[in-house]
């Protein structure tokens, strides 16, 4: 646990397949950039996953010794690649007894942020399946989540990041991160607030628009001022916020969102935003809680 004055660390949640490791190498790659501790998660769930109808559980002791070992055995091959891909990085290992999603929850408390890897499930598997703790981690994070794809997504020049913006305090605090992360990486910010009329379209849209010109102006102005080396676009876009999103992020860096909250345009209720975009996004999605 991290003590109080200690840098928070960036933790990773550790699976159990050796194949996936862009979030691993992502985690590792920024706890660099940032000159802070990674932490390497591995949860091991609950003790009767798996068993049904005539098979016989084996005893708790038993099942314990073989989920330790397995365990031990995933941090150890994880540890190994972080130190090839940064020799000079302090890691630390956790092999934590208990629901993927609770022990990543309780980690976020301390940590500069949690990242997970995804294989973009069905929103079924996404929903209800035990192979992702995305959305429920999402949902309670203390700090940015950020959820890398597999395979490696593909990146164009400029490097930039894309920021959806609604004029709440999440999407204050999206825009702040988004900023944080384009200085760490010499990259731009594209900054959107995506407006989706109602049912009943409005004719005369110029006062809307400009409306929300004015408010996407208001948020991204003294962040602009407080990293003046980022170049800075912000743009108002009509339609669907997640496909919007996720097209214009589609050879970003990253897409930075706000986890929840409503601004004053109902195109963007960040909750269902970020759930979507974590769906369809092929970049690094970095979903940004409020303050506090």
């Amino acid at each position: 646990m991290t003590r109080p004055g200690d840098p928070r660390p960036i933790v990773v949640g550790v699976g159990p397949d050796a194949t996936q490791r862009m979030a691993l190498a992502w985690g590792a790659d920024e706890a660099a950039r940032r000159r802070l501790p990674v932490r390497l998660v591995h949860a091991e769930g609950g003790p009767t996953r798996g068993y049904r109808g005539q098979e016989i559980p084996p005893s708790w002791e038993g099942w314990n010794d073989a989920l330790h070992k397995a365990g031990r055995r995933v941090l150890e091959e994880a540890n190994a690649f972080v130190a090839t891909r940064h020799p000079q990085l302090e890691v630390d290992a956790l092999l934590a007894e208990g629901e993927p999603v609770w022990v990543l929850r309780e980690q976020s408390r301390d940590a500069t942020a949690v990242v997970l890897g995804s294989r973009h499930l069905s929103r079924s598997q996404e929903l209800f399946g035990s192979a992702s703790v995305a959305l429920p981690v999402m949902a309670h994070t203390r700090c940015p989540l950020v959820v890398v794809p597999e395979p490696e997504h593909i990146t164009q020049e400029p490097a930039h990041y894309v920021v959806g913006v609604d004029g709440s305090e999440h999407s204050a605090a999206a825009v702040d991160v988004a900023f944080e992360e384009a200085a760490l990486r010499g990259a731009e910010v594209r900054a959107l607030l995506v407006w989706e009329p109602g049912p009943l379209r409005i004719f005369d849209e110029y006062e809307p628009q400009q409306e929300c010109r004015r408010l996407l102006s208001e948020v991204v102005a003294g962040r602009h001022a407080r990293y003046p080396e980022v170049d800075l676009r912000h743009e108002v876009v009509l339609g669907h916020p997640v496909k919007v999103l996720t097209d214009a992020s589609a050879h970003a860096l990253g897409l930075v969102v706000g986890t929840r909250g409503r601004g004053g345009f109902t195109g963007m209720l960040l909750g269902s935003v970020s759930q979507g975009v974590l769906h369809h996004a092929g970049c690094p999605v970095i979903a940004v809680p409020a303050r506090g």
